[in-house]
């Protein structure tokens, strides 16, 4: 079954890449540290919403402003947002019709904030990547309803964004260097999404292990097809999220370690 014919669900549901998730037995595995990272990200994202709600906007407003009519498939803002510090990468956009999302944020990590050991996944096929300088890793998408607000996390196979492509490992390694700065187009909106996915990373890092798992699967179920090109493995892995609940599971634990 195709991503599409599965409707890319963000509801738990009997196809396999799909996560439910139980936030207290998540955050109860977390070492202090890990508790404590994610503790400090709950607050920034409930500070940068409650920021954005008192001018009555909310991130994905923000991107979109200023920006005229909303087409899908084009990336808001116009040519995306990249910190050239971090050398993070974001865009908005939507496509995914028949859901209860309005649309999504993609997050990428450039070649130049990558650690010089890692390299792109092995690749056989034809299809042209971009690599060198101009390498990009995607590291995982987040849902967002007509409201604003996130309702879930996905991967992607690598022909949906034009990514290089890199393994689970460097792409959960590369987790902890996102980071939107700068004030262009929301200073909020880019630290809520910077925190965000560090509130999410145990997450993150499952779902992308699961992407690859299910990239192998779908290379053994159809041989001789290039995988990463196959347009009917669109999204790899995802999962319904409730920041809400998220952020009351993790200082509900972290009050009972005292962090």
């Amino acid at each position: 079954m195709s991503a599409k014919e599965d409707g890319n669900s963000l509801m738990p549901s009997t196809n396999p890449r799909t996560t439910a998730v139980d936030d207290a037995q998540t955050i109860a595995a977390l070492p202090d540290d890990a508790l404590a990272a994610m503790a400090a990200a709950a607050d920034e994202v409930e500070a940068m919403e409650r920021a954005l709600a008192r001018a009555g906007r909310n991130p994905v407003g923000q991107v979109l402003a200023g920006q005229g009519t909303f087409y899908e498939m084009n990336h808001y803002p116009d040519g995306d947002v990249y910190d050239d510090e971090s050398h993070a990468q974001y865009y908005y956009h939507a496509h995914r019709t028949g859901t209860a999302e309005h649309g999504h944020f993609h997050t990428f990590l450039r070649a130049k904030g990558m650690e010089a050991h890692m390299s792109p996944a092995p690749y056989e096929g034809s299809w042209p990547r971009p690599l060198g300088d101009d390498a990009i890793a995607h590291l995982v998408a987040v849902s967002m309803d007509k409201a604003g607000a996130p309702i879930g996390l996905f991967t992607t196979n690598r022909w949906v964004t034009g990514e290089t492509f890199y393994g689970a490992q460097d792409v959960i390694s590369m987790l902890d260097s996102f980071e939107v700065g700068h004030a262009s187009p929301c200073l909020a909106t880019n630290r809520w999404l910077t925190a965000l996915l560090r509130l999410y990373r145990p997450d993150i890092a499952r779902l992308v292990r699961a992407r690859d798992a299910q990239i192998r699967l779908w290379a053994l179920r159809h041989p001789g097809e290039d995988v990463f090109e196959d347009r009917d493995l669109e999204i790899a892995s995802e999962q319904a999220i409730s920041v809400p609940e998220r952020i009351a599971a993790v200082r509900v634990e972290a009050a009972r370690r005292g962090i």
